[in-house]
């Protein structure tokens, strides 16, 4: 995901991509803390574009009962 842009779609699957790798076991400690601080960058974006998703409805809505 380095070149690729990164939005919430693809965030959300690298993201349960890591976390599958984890649970199985499929991470060696070698890499774990890189993994762990991805997820990190990763949960942090996701939660943001959501805030920021729902700051841009509430403000739809409320455009919109301002016509009504």
């Amino acid at each position: 995901m380095t070149k690729e842009k990164l939005n919430y779609s693809n965030a959300y699957e690298e993201l349960l991509t890591i976390i599958e790798d984890i649970e199985n076991g499929d991470i060696s400690v070698d890499v774990l803390s890189e993994k762990v601080k991805r997820a990190s960058v990763l949960l942090k974006f996701c939660k943001d574009k959501l805030h920021q998703t729902e700051v841009d409805v509430d403000q739809i809505l409320k455009d919109l009962e301002g016509e009504g």
